[in-house]
This record gives C-alpha cells, structure tokens and sequence, in this order.
C-alpha cells in the first residue's frame, strides 16, 4: 500500500526585499486523499501558515510574490519531501523565477489548490493551475 499523501500549504512571499516560501504540511488520512477536496484539512493549513506569516510581519512589511497563486495549497507524494520540495524551494528563493517553480511543483504534486477568501465567506479552494 502506498504512503498516504502529505498536503502542504505554501505562502510565496517578499518582506523587506527578500523572497521567503514558509510552508506547513500534514499528512492526509485516507478519506481525506479520496475527498475531491481537503477541506478540513486545507483550512486547519491555511490557518496555521498565516498566523506564521502573521507573527512574520513584525519584521517587516509582506507582499504576494504571485499575485493569486501565492497562497497554494499542493497535496504531495510522501517521498517528495525530503529531497524535492526543499529543491525547489531552495531554487525559487535564489533564483526568484516563479515559472520554474511553479512548472517543477506541478511535475510532482497529485493535486493542487490556490486558497482565497472573500468578506462573510469560509477559505475557497480552486484548482490550480487554473
């Protein structure tokens, strides 16, 4: 039986004129890996890392180095993690060519989400890429 995924939040992000990529991840149960999305999951995420990027913010201003697709939420192969996702993050904040990241985070991730919210509304997950 295979391992069970890991789902993983990610925040590309600039502060005081450096990249930063602060992510949190959780493995996923199996109902949660067959769920068309991790909803539960996704949102304990998105919470998690915003309140890192929250606490961040005392160091300096923060801005959205992609625009929309700066808050991703990607759901991963278990090996993945230890060799390929601290490549390509390595590769994104030394070289800041978003395309190549995000092309290369594509190849090995399962499914993929950006997270958004809206006023009065809970976090919306949309296929990514679009």
């Amino acid at each position: 039986m295979a391992a069970a995924p890991y789902l993983v939040a990610l925040a590309l992000i600039e502060q005081e004129g450096k990249r930063a990529l602060p992510l949190a991840g959780r493995s996923l149960s199996a109902e949660a890996a067959a769920a068309e999305r991790p909803t539960q999951v996704a949102h304990s995420l998105a919470l998690e890392l915003l309140l890192r990027l929250w606490q961040r913010s005392d160091e300096g201003p923060l801005r959205r180095a992609c625009g929309l697709e700066s808050l991703l939420l990607v759901e991963l192969p278990m090996e993945c993690l230890p060799e390929d996702l601290p490549r390509l993050k390595a590769d994104w904040l030394n070289s800041g060519d978003t395309e190549a990241f995000q092309a290369s985070l594509q190849a090995i991730c399962r499914r993929a989400w950006t997270m958004s919210i809206a006023k009065f509304e809970a976090v919306a997950l949309s296929t990514w890429p679009a």
